[in-house]
């Protein structure tokens, strides 16, 4: 059914209890951020509403006082995200390489120390972590039209509803590609980070029909805890909720929305990535990267097409080349 072990995975997550907690810290940070600032600006929104408002100014301000609020957490959120990749998921990755390959962190380090100064030294700076992570994403969107989605399996005429929704089952699937090849970047000890990622997205594709299968299973577990997770967080939320000024009861359903995704980020991502990193560099093993697939990439993905041209100048003109046959 699946090519990972549980057990490997669960055992993996335990022993980098450190980043698993770093990882609850930094996104239980974010969401209580979400929660002050939503009940604070509900808060000034109501006051303002007494003043400036009539009969329905407090609720009416206490709630678009919510709403620029939670926007401008939103906002932040949204300016951090690569500093967000650089410290916390880049690092947690690097340990858990060095873990997966037999070996622990070296004596007198802790894990989060260790995977600052692994992922500097790949990376010199957030930013370049940052568009390489892009143009992963860029690249792998291409796979799923490229192998044909579901249909390149399952080839049934009068099945085009099903496909279609499979189909993005799988596009939903490929989340967490980009963090896969990352960990193959700082598997092979690369100092040529574009040009690794290129063969990394190559060989991702020429294997496309095992890692989708596995990547399928894992996006219907995590989606259905992060449903699950997300009822459960309903009535704490509307709680919360209750005791802030003004009608915010409608905003349960937001911060609950928010709630999940902490415990999906801080949880649930790494149990999904430490069991594709498993049937990736299992999968891999051995191979080189096939020229049909550098070839059928670049033709049909811009960003992997910048990829390449990326790889090409910090290599100073000389990248890989496609190698003549693959295993």
């Amino acid at each position: 059914m699946w090519d990972f072990d549980i057990g490997k995975t669960l055992s993996m997550m335990m022993k980098t209890w450190p980043f698993i907690v770093f990882r609850m810290i930094v996104f239980f940070a974010i969401t209580a951020a979400y929660v002050l600032a939503t009940g604070a600006g509900a808060g000034v929104g109501y006051g303002a509403g007494h003043i400036f408002g009539g009969e329905d100014g407090p609720a009416t301000l206490s709630i678009w006082g919510g709403i620029i609020s939670f926007g401008l957490v939103s906002l932040i959120v949204y300016w951090i995200r690569e500093y967000i990749l650089y410290i916390v998921k880049a690092g947690h990755i690097a340990v858990m390489v060095r873990l997966l390959d037999g070996h622990g962190v070296p004596s007198g380090q802790g894990q989060i120390s260790y995977a600052r100064e692994v992922v500097t030294t790949r990376f010199a700076e957030a930013n370049i972590l940052f568009v390489l992570d892009q143009l992963v994403k860029g690249a792998i969107a291409a796979i799923t039209g490229l192998i044909g989605g579901i249909a390149a399996f399952l080839p049934i005429p009068g099945l085009d509803g099903l496909v279609k929704f499979v189909n993005a089952v799988i596009r939903l699937s490929l989340t967490y590609v980009d963090e896969i090849i990352l960990a193959y970047n700082i598997r092979l000890d690369s100092h040529s980070p574009y040009e690794t990622a290129r063969q990394g997205v190559v060989l991702y594709a020429q294997n496309a029909g095992t890692m989708v299968k596995n990547a399928v299973w894992l996006a219907i577990v995590m989606w259905g805890l992060t449903f699950v997770i997300f009822l459960m967080m309903l009535t704490p939320a509307a709680a919360i909720l209750y005791m802030m000024p003004g009608q915010l009861a409608g905003w349960a359903f937001v911060l609950a929305i928010v709630f999940a995704w902490a415990i999906k980020a801080a949880l649930i991502e790494p149990f999904a990535i430490a069991s594709l990193m498993q049937v990736y560099f299992k999968t891999i093993e051995g191979q080189v990267p096939n020229p049909d697939w550098d070839r059928r990439l670049a033709e049909a993905s811009g960003k992997f097409r910048e990829l390449k041209d990326k790889a090409l100048g910090s290599a100073g003109g000389a990248a890989w080349q496609p190698a003549k046959q693959a295993r």
